[in-house]
């Protein structure tokens, strides 16, 4: 079995869904590895991950709209605010979605559907430079 793995930066432009796809498939090829899994692992706290619709874009706007209405940013509600209103906001959207995801990989390509597409979720107001470790295990 052989391993890769690469961190890979991601530059945010704040709060927006950013579409990771091709970078990620780029690495999964450069690996060399045929068969496989290919893990994410997002190194932060208010940032996620998120395997979804790649073709409407109306979908994404549709979660971030949901989003903003279950945790909004109204101070009053957090204690935590150190770096400002949106900290613990983004905070608890990463928390309710996920910082890892892991996909199968075949020929030398990720195993994703039809329709479905990687993204960085940015939750923070400002954007930031991300980092994703991308790990490909397999032969």
């Amino acid at each position: 079995m052989s391993h890769y793995q690469q961190l890979l930066k991601v530059s945010t432009r704040g709060k927006s869904l950013h579409k990771i796809t091709a970078d990620v498939q780029s690495l999964v090829a450069k690996s060399g590895i045929q068969t496989g899994l290919c893990t994410l692992f997002l190194r932060h706290t208010s940032a996620s991950l998120l395997i979804q619709e790649n073709a409407d874009p109306d979908v994404l706007r549709d979660l971030e709209n949901f989003f903003a209405r279950i945790v909004p940013e109204q101070g009053q509600f957090y204690h935590h605010s150190t770096e400002g209103l949106d900290d613990m906001p983004a905070h608890i959207r990463t928390a309710l979605t996920q910082t890892t995801e892991s996909i199968p990989v075949n020929q030398g390509r990720l195993v994703l559907g039809t329709w479905q597409g990687i993204y960085l979720w940015e939750h923070r107001q400002q954007g930031s430079v991300r980092e994703l470790v991308v790990y490909v295990a397999g032969d």
